[in-house]
């Protein structure tokens, strides 16, 4: 990547437009490298354009690396809807800092606002359609709580495939490991709206509590506490191309 002036650098990374930018650099709230730059015109070389953090930079001491594009990871609690106009509880965006939204993060396809675990996000547009798209098949695996106990029958029958409403041919699931007599672990690849509580539904059960646990070949990470978000590195993108390890 090119040098950039650091107005723009910053514009691009989300914290306003030019002129807010223009205005924090000449009021000395900028350092790049350690360094107070009150310039605004400065160039500096980015760096950070696959997907690993570039410049170092710090906006009233907070220190940020420079990302052509924003990968991110964010452990979805229970009571937040995927919308920047959420209609009857918070938005998950609330979750994130600011110049995410600056540089027009979405989400990466939906969970409900009472189904937790693993949201991606991202700025980058062919990325959002590439792992949005059901035709890629992506496999999501969830941990589901139900409210009746289950035998392996249970698991034949989603592995045969159920019929949905709406739906022209039965549904069938990629994978399904039973954990407890009330619990298991389903693999899907469709991504249709509210599949995993209809296929429960249209097997005679009933969804207690829902937990995305996988997206491709990228698992939450474990250290990742609801509500909490992280970048996604060169490793972890590669990682979501990954569907050869055994997501059950």
């Amino acid at each position: 990547m090119r040098a950039m002036q650091l107005e723009r650098l910053l514009h691009a990374q989300g914290f306003g437009s030019r002129k807010e930018c223009r205005a924090l650099i000449r009021s000395g709230c900028v350092s790049v490298a350690g360094t107070v730059c009150d310039t605004p015109h400065a160039e500096f070389d980015p760096g950070g354009s696959d997907g690993s953090p570039g410049l170092e930079f710090s906006v009233d001491d907070k220190v940020w690396r420079f990302r052509a594009q924003a990968y991110i990871a964010l452990h979805k609690p229970a009571g937040y809807e995927c919308s920047h106009k959420p209609t009857f509880h918070p938005s998950v965006f609330t979750l994130l800092p600011a110049q995410l939204l600056g540089r027009g993060v979405q989400c990466i396809g939906r969970l409900d606002q009472d189904t937790t675990g693993l949201l991606l996000l991202s700025d980058d547009g062919q990325f959002i359609h590439q792992w949005s798209s059901g035709k890629k098949r992506t496999p999501k695996v969830y941990e589901v709580a139900l409210k009746h106990a289950v035998d392996e029958a249970f698991v034949a029958t989603l592995l045969a495939g159920v019929q949905l409403h709406d739906e022209p041919a039965p549904i069938a699931a990629a994978a399904c490991v039973l954990t407890s007599p009330t619990s298991l672990r389903l693999t899907i690849c469709e991504g249709k709206y509210h599949q995993v509580k209809r296929m429960i539904g249209a097997a005679g059960n009933r969804v207690e509590a829902l937990h995305r646990s996988c997206v491709g070949g990228l698992a939450l990470d474990p250290e990742l506490a609801p509500g909490q978000w992280r970048w996604l590195d060169a490793a972890d993108l590669c990682r979501l191309t990954d569907y050869a390890r055994d997501a059950t």
